[in-house]
């Protein structure tokens, strides 16, 4: 396993900070923003430095019950040939569900949503996971996700669901120990236990978050500092095995660089101090084992038993890998169904399916569509400006009634379309610049193929009218 070293996830909004902080021996970059025949100049020097960049994918879908797509695959492999990357990384998630193999409408989340633990998802996890394998020319590592919300009738915790994974695929694991404690949180689970059912050779790197507790639910927000407790779960998996890799994740609400330099600062003082007790561990294991097999050998003539003479637990583990057998007939149909009945939920609006959390389901159903409004107004940051403070009120209201179905990018034309079709918004140059907006983007040839001056233009004509 590559040793990686300590890294931080890139991102345009510190990419200065990045390049002149101390200590990053890689970095982490999302794979859908970065474009194969552009790479940002502050990544390429990071390249020519010799840090390695890995791209991490969060659209693919994994987990959902549809075969990966070749089109995401291809663009994931063209990432990662443009990158130089000795890994890639995924997500065990679904973000998407419906369409023909449900015959169901075809739905986009616009965010990770977690798998049923059960023996048909994880065949399907794992059929999809081989395929991907297949198309990708570096190694796969996929990461558990953080939840809100529990699926009923789960067969498997998390830590034997990740063996299993991991034991008939193959694939690396990314653990982030921000998503165990968010478990920890919002559904019971005991991160110790976790760690202790994970195949820990088969660990690629780590993740480590910030986030924020309202009302009993931890959100993993990407956006706060990292906690004492996500700290402490890095410091036992620390005491448990060396990870090649650990990396600070930071998305959103970005402190000065010092500030990240010291959060960085705590996660190696925490493997440090896990590295402190592993090596306790180990030496009280030896001696143990040392005076185990004296006694043994005093009762044999003298002669001891040789590690050659012993079967270990850890022998064991990953003996069945490469093994695969493809999903139960009927298991992709029964995922599927299931998955497209609970993101009908949280964005149209349909009945809870039974054994569902009703409370849990809505707090991610309104996280969805905060988020949703959220990336809408980067991926098209004119429309803020031109609706003003009227821009998450009437977007959150339209999510209502129109769920995603094809993207950020096509949402933010809907919502545009939508707004002028019912004759809003009520200030008439608003309405006449938002017109002019979608005529831009929705016509056979855009007026303007520049976005930044697009954003300007539309930027001084608010000022103006203000």
């Amino acid at each position: 396993m590559e040793r990686l070293g300590t890294g931080i996830g890139w991102r345009p909004e510190i990419a200065d900070a990045v390049e002149r902080m101390p200590g990053i021996d890689w970095v982490e970059a999302v794979a859908e923003n970065v474009c194969p025949g552009h790479l940002p100049k502050a990544l390429e020097r990071l390249r020519e430095r010799g840090v390695t960049v890995v791209p991490h994918g969060v659209s693919l879908g994994l987990g959902g019950a549809d075969r990966p797509d070749e089109g995401r695959l291809a663009a994931l492999a063209e990432r990662v040939e443009a990158l130089g990357s000795p890994l890639v990384t995924e997500h065990i998630a679904f973000v998407r569900a419906g369409g023909a193999l449900t015959a169901s409408p075809r739905l986009e989340a616009g965010h990770l949503l977690p798998v049923p633990r059960t023996r048909d998802a994880l065949d399907v996890l794992c059929e999809n996971v081989r395929i991907a394998q297949e198309s990708l020319p570096v190694p796969l590592a996929v990461e558990n996700i953080a939840a809100l919300i529990s699926w009923p009738g789960e067969e498997m915790t998390e830590g034997q669901f990740l063996y299993e994974l991991a034991d008939r695929t193959g694939v690396r694991l990314l653990i982030d120990v921000a998503n165990l404690h968010t478990n920890h949180v919002n559904r019971g689970e005991d991160p110790a236990k976790a760690l202790s059912e994970l195949p820990l050779e088969a660990i690629a790197y780590v993740h480590v978050a910030g986030g924020f507790e309202r009302d009993g639910v931890w959100h993993d927000s990407h956006a706060h500092p990292v906690p004492r407790p996500v700290l402490d779960i890095l410091t036992d998996l620390a005491s448990r095995v060396s990870p090649p890799g650990v990396l600070l994740e930071r998305d959103e609400n970005f402190p000065e660089p010092a500030e990240l330099e010291r959060e960085l600062g705590s996660i190696r003082r925490a493997l440090e101090t896990g590295a402190v007790e592993r090596v306790k561990t180990q030496l009280l294991e030896e001696g143990s084992a040392a005076a185990r097999r004296a006694k043994e050998g005093a009762g044999h003539d003298g002669g001891l038993l040789t590690d050659a003479g012993r079967t270990t637990e850890t022998g064991a583990v990953g003996a069945t890998r490469g093994a695969f057998d493809l999903p139960h007939p009927g298991a992709r149909e029964r995922v599927g169904l299931a998955q497209a009945a609970l993101l009908s939920a949280l964005v149209a609006g349909t009945p809870v399916p039974e054994g569902f959390d009703r409370v849990r389901v809505a707090v991610q159903a309104r996280a969805l569509a905060a988020k949703r409004a959220d990336v809408v107004g980067k991926v098209a940051p004119e429309l803020p400006v031109i609706l003003g403070e009227d821009y998450r009120t009437a977007f959150l209201g339209y999510a209502q009634t129109h769920p995603m179905t094809d993207g950020y990018r096509r949402d933010a034309l809907t919502f545009a379309e939508h707004l002028l079709s019912s004759g809003r918004p009520g200030d008439a140059q608003a309405r006449r610049e938002l017109r002019e907006w979608w005529l831009e983007r929705s016509g056979p040839s855009p007026r303007s193929r520049r976005p930044g001056h697009r954003l300007a233009r539309a930027t001084r004509r608010v000022l103006l009218r203000r």
